[in-house]
């Protein structure tokens, strides 16, 4: 089965639907913005209109709101709850780059860094976009970038730094969180960050891309056919600090995604944290189960503050 299929089943964009919007909006108070001023760059065809439905079936006892056809990308800024750290988190939700889980894999998780002091800027970015062609065993057999995605999360990391001064964010401690494809974009703009993809359009475009640090969670398209690591994120020192986080029985991204990636990350000198853990599958966001897997964020709170991103534990 090909990769975006068993994503799509996954999150319920195959199953039946009890709720369905014509596109996705955050909850009351929180505003999205376009984060293209006009057109966004190399358009592309999508198969219908945006459309957001709400799945039958639940995973960890909720249902998932899975996204698609989205053309037109926005991020939604959540600040800080309480005490401001400064820090903030770019998020990256997956979906095998044809659908976004934008509450399982995106604002569930800006519930959970609001609420330590970490400013969440939720990416919808434009799906479908698969730039791959799919073997039967689901790994990435040709070479291309996810363009348009990569676009889109180069942008927003660009204009979060130019509002960082509005924001109240340290333009020195903005990361990227993603999980699965979402994932898999955490370690192309980590890689990429000085490859321009798209023409300047405005002031914000000066800015630096890279982020300043990476949560790749259980990311896919790592891992190539040869077991090598994908030539689209050539690892190097410059590489931002990375926490990695998969589970061994995760049947849709294996464990080999993640390992071969943090290998590269050791062999270049970039500094990376990983966990592995025997069970937790894919998918589980940060949606507490009885699966030691879910505990993963507090540990990665514990690693933003050993890389001096938010204040230590005890200060």
């Amino acid at each position: 089965m090909k990769l975006w299929t068993i994503a799509l089943c996954l999150l319920a964009a195959c199953a039946s639907a009890h709720a369905a919007t014509a596109v996705w909006r955050p909850a009351a108070g929180n505003a999205q913005m376009p984060i293209w001023p006009g057109a966004a760059p190399d358009a592309q065809q999508v198969p219908g209109p945006e459309t957001a439905k709400v799945s039958d079936k639940l995973l960890a006892g909720k249902p998932v709101t899975a996204v698609t056809n989205v053309t037109r990308p926005t991020m939604t800024v959540y600040a800080p709850k309480g005490k401001n750290t400064g820090a903030a988190v770019v998020v990256f939700p997956g979906g095998g780059f044809h659908i976004l889980a934008m509450d399982l894999e995106g604002t569930e998780s800006c519930d959970w860094l609001t609420a330590r002091g970490i400013t969440c800027v939720l990416l919808k970015y434009r799906v479908p976009s698969i730039p791959y062609v799919w073997q039967c065993d689901c790994r990435p057999h040709s070479r291309e970038l996810s363009v348009p995605s990569l676009q889109d999360a180069q942008r927003t990391m660009r204009l979060v730094r130019h509002h960082a001064a509005e924001w109240h964010i340290d333009p020195h401690k903005i990361g990227v969180l993603g999980f699965s494809a979402g994932g898999y974009l955490v370690a192309e703009i980590s890689t990429n960050f000085a490859r321009r993809l798209y023409a300047p359009v405005d002031a914000a475009d000066k800015e630096s891309a890279r982020p300043d640090f990476a949560m790749p969670i259980y990311p896919g398209h790592l891992a190539m056919n040869d077991g090598k690591l994908n030539p689209n994120v050539p690892v190097s020192r410059d590489t931002p600090p990375t926490f990695l986080v998969q589970a061994e029985d995760d049947n849709v991204d294996g464990v080999d995604q993640t390992l071969v990636y943090y290998t590269a990350l050791k062999d270049a000198g970039a500094p990376v944290e990983m966990h592995l853990y025997a069970h937790g599958g894919h998918a589980f966001g940060v949606r507490p189960t009885s699966n030691p897997v879910t505990r993963w964020p507090a540990l990665a709170e514990t690693w933003l503050g050993t890389i001096g991103m938010i204040p230590a534990a005890g200060r």
